[in-house]
């Protein structure tokens, strides 16, 4: 297949299009303020029961964060092995869309008596979403040169920052002025079960575009026999490549650690801002549109420092900023100090999002075809690290009583990643990828 193909490339950048409205009003904007909202009891208390548990409701949301991530984790690796043995990438690819576009879509049904059904549902969006991005992410250097990695990851995240905002846009206008719609004003659980909806046909409509246009079966494989069987083969045939490819694990190591800083702080800060600053919803959600607006050109500028840098050396001026991020967040009182450091964690979640993909992708072996496999290591580094990230910040703000001491904790995690990135970057470590690719072609 001819890659950098324009038709080809637009339709990949156009399922973050598609997706990220799942991470932006879900995630991060309108399900967590209504999710507190509808835990929120008469006394002003929020403990929920869910299966026979009291929980807080912050600390349920957490978890239910970390079950999903965690059920993904375990199915990643499987299921990749058979898309790459089968040549099936794009089919798994539409039936983790299509489970998570449609249980979000389902959370109209969200209220005070569905509150089991609705967080069982928020898992399966959850798994939908985080499930439908390995396969998602695995056609980069399938479509892709390596001189176009960088820019071409940039430009998907950036896409996805600008429709999820779009999108936001329109269904605050209806949750601020419902009787603009025809939604009597007093019917205040409407206009955000309505923002649920149609954030699940968003993502599930747009995201034909991209299933029409993606090539289906890349390398033509042919499998015969069992694709199960064959998949747990091909996913044991990787895994030794994996073990050879020391600059590949450190750097998985790197991304384990300040991966669960970056995820941890975008899936929770919504709650932090309710929970430790009693921030009203309509800041709230103006801080995240902040963080979404400056992400756009926070993508494109380390796209830039890393073709000048390197991606290792720009990952890591990345990392040293998220730490002053978590230092200001614990100083954090105020709502123009709240806006201030979402301006910051814009400015950086883009670029670290994108270089860590493309960074990744370059030290896959370049005779590989099995890149379903390959990034579900990456996939499952990323969701152990969201599992125990979400887990550390829930258990901490749940022991302390307070979230400030979770935020820094995470500097830790920032720490700890900042340490691995310096045993890979520089110029070696160039060379060391090249030669292993090179050894690997002549095996």
């Amino acid at each position: 297949m001819e890659k950098n193909n324009p038709t080809v490339t637009r339709a990949w950048c156009f399922y973050d299009w598609a997706n990220s409205v799942y991470s932006l009003v879900i995630t991060s904007t309108i399900f967590p303020i209504y999710f507190t909202a509808v835990a929120r009891r008469p006394d002003g208390t929020s403990v929920v029961n869910f299966l026979g548990a009291e929980l807080e409701s912050s600390v349920l949301f957490t978890y239910a964060i970390s079950a999903a991530f965690l059920i993904i984790a375990v199915l990643s690796p499987i299921l990749t092995a058979i898309a790459d043995y089968s040549g099936r990438k794009k089919l798994f690819l539409r039936l983790f869309c299509y489970l998570g576009s449609l249980s979000c879509a389902g959370l109209y049904f969200f209220t005070f008596e569905t509150f089991t059904l609705s967080v069982i549902l928020f898992v399966l969006a959850t798994i939908g979403y985080s499930g439908s991005i390995v396969f998602y992410n695995a056609y980069l250097p399938e479509i892709a040169t390596e001189d176009k990695f960088d820019s071409l990851s940039a430009r998907g995240f950036s896409m996805g920052y600008v429709g999820s905002v779009l999108l936001l846009i329109f269904n605050l206008m209806m949750i601020m002025k419902p009787e603009w719609f025809g939604i009597a004003p007093e019917n205040t659980s409407l206009p955000p079960r309505i923002a649920f909806l149609t954030t699940g046909i968003w993502w599930f409509a747009f995201a034909q575009y991209s299933f029409y246009h993606l090539p289906g079966n890349v390398y033509a494989r042919k499998p015969e026999g069992s694709w199960l069987l064959n998949g747990f083969k091909e996913l044991q045939h990787v895994l030794q490549q994996v073990k050879g490819l020391p600059l590949l694990k450190r750097f998985l190591l790197a991304y384990f650690f300040y991966n669960m800083g970056v995820q941890t702080v975008m899936y929770l800060a919504a709650i932090f801002g309710e929970v430790e600053l009693r921030l009203p919803s309509e800041v709230l959600i103006l801080t995240v549109l902040i963080i979404q607006l400056v992400a756009v050109a926070g993508a494109y500028v380390f796209s830039k420092l890393s073709a000048r840098y390197g991606n290792i050396q720009a990952l890591i001026m990345a990392v040293c900023i998220w730490i002053v991020v978590c230092v200001g967040a614990y100083f954090t009182y105020g709502e123009y100090q709240f806006y201030g450091l979402a301006a910051v964690v814009g400015s950086v979640m883009g670029g670290i999002q994108a270089l860590s993909r493309s960074t990744y992708s370059k030290l896959i072996p370049a005779t590989t075809i099995d890149h379903a496999s390959f990034f579900s290591f990456y996939d499952v580094t990323e969701k152990i690290s969201i599992v125990l990230g979400t887990l550390a910040y829930g258990a901490i703000a749940q022991a302390t009583g307070s979230m400030r001491y979770s935020v820094l904790a995470l500097i830790s995690f920032f720490i700890l990643g900042l340490i691995f990135l310096f045993l890979v970057r520089g110029k070696r470590a160039n060379l060391e990828a090249q030669a292993q690719n090179v050894q690997l072609a002549g095996s």
